[in-house]
């Protein structure tokens, strides 16, 4: 084996068979492999094959092989060890980049913080964002599954993991490429039940939200149920927001973190035009700290209770507002711009029908088509037949 001369600190031998490769001996003793090549631009560029410790020649000169076939595809080898070194892991990323992006507009975000810290860093924490596979996704989702979490747990699971590695790919990571939880479905549950209010029960529990000793209460619970904003959105309102010449509401900041604006029904223009306005910015204050409440909770059980309504929750509101609408003959097309969904999809699961409305739309049949005119209606009418 080569050795490097005393009064030299390393040479380098080529081999005369693979074009470029070449073993670089050093007076320490040290060898290693490389191959030296031109890129698509003719820059002379070396790459580094191995320590001649850990590979033979033999392995070297296939490396440099296929090496040499990648270069004539226009593949630098180079170029693509640096992007491979420059993929971060899963950890970094996500304290480095997607946690201080939903930090600057999801007001939930320590609800993402919780379900990494609990439950996506453990899994995979310690992979390279390009080394998560299907395969890893799949076995995480059921995994937790197999320990008991609920559904809903899961899902809330995968849906954040699949937003975050998306968000990888817009943002262009290096060495990122395809995000492995596409097609990984959701469970299903099918026990699931969604809460709409009749319009008996809306007007129960309004009666006894204007019982309340929150004085506000009798504003807040009517301004969920026509708009069908969020609990938070109302909470946070403020007087500059709505335009009441244009009967528009614009909420500066939604669970997208885009403004979406909502119509403002003459409901809704009744309601603002009743509640109690002085120079305080929001309109849904609480009388005692002139600023938005923190929790409505007590008042809201209190009220929801006494309507027999203990079920209920104040999501529930925003489901109704969807049910009214559908049910009042709107499409799902406008029911999903006034609530601000961004896919038809989420939309669906509020598009509830009545049994009542199912029973109309059934009934159209056989006003259109009366056959029960033509039916006989007593037993005497049928002709008998001889068998």
């Amino acid at each position: 084996m080569a050795n490097c001369p005393d009064n030299k600190l390393r040479i380098e031998l080529f081999d005369t068979a693979i074009p470029g490769l070449s073993l670089e001996v050093r007076s320490s003793g040290g060898k290693t492999y490389y191959l030296r090549y031109r890129d698509t631009r003719g820059h002379q560029r070396q790459y580094r094959i191995g320590d001649a410790k850990s590979i033979s020649f033999d392995q070297a000169k296939k490396v440099a092989s296929k090496l040499r076939g990648q270069i004539a595809l226009g593949i630098d080898p180079a170029t693509e060890k640096t992007t491979l070194r420059q993929v971060p892991t899963f950890t970094d990323f996500m304290e480095q980049r997607y946690m201080p992006y939903v930090k600057g507009y999801k007001r939930s975000w320590q609800a993402d913080d919780s379900y990494l810290r609990n439950h996506l860093l453990p899994a995979f924490g310690k992979k390279y964002l390009d080394e998560i596979t299907k395969h890893d996704v799949i076995q995480f989702h059921h995994g937790m599954r197999t320990k008991d979490y609920a559904l809903g747990t899961c899902n809330r699971c995968l849906i954040m993991l699949r937003y975050a590695l998306n968000l990888a790919l817009r943002w262009e990571i290096p060495g990122f490429k395809a995000n492995p939880t596409k097609d990984v479905a959701l469970f299903e549950d099918l026990n699931k039940k969604e809460r709409f209010l009749t319009e008996l029960e809306a007007q129960k529990l309004y009666g006894t939200v204007c019982q309340s000793e929150n004085p506000m209460l009798k504003y807040i619970v009517p301004m969920l149920i026509l708009t069908g904003a969020r609990k938070r959105e109302v909470l946070d309102a403020k007087w500059e927001d709505f335009d009441v010449v244009r009967k528009q509401w614009r909420i500066p900041v939604t669970k997208t973190g885009r403004p979406r604006h909502v119509p403002l029904s003459d409901g809704v223009l009744q309601l603002l035009d009743s509640i109690p306005h002085d120079d305080c910015p929001w309109v849904f204050a609480n009388p005692k700290t002139r600023k938005p409440f923190v929790s409505i909770f007590t008042a809201w059980n209190t009220a929801r209770k006494r309507a027999e309504l203990s079920e209920v929750r104040i999501h529930d509101l925003r489901h109704s507002f969807a049910s009214f609408l559908v049910n009042a003959g709107r499409s799902l097309y406008e029911v999903q711009k006034i609530l601000g969904h961004t896919q038809v999809k989420t939309t669906q699961r509020y598009a509830h029908l009545s049994q009542d409305t199912l029973l109309d739309a059934a009934n159209e049949v056989s006003k259109a088509v009366p056959l029960t005119l033509a039916m006989p209606k007593t037993v005497e009418q049928v002709a008998l037949v001889r068998v």
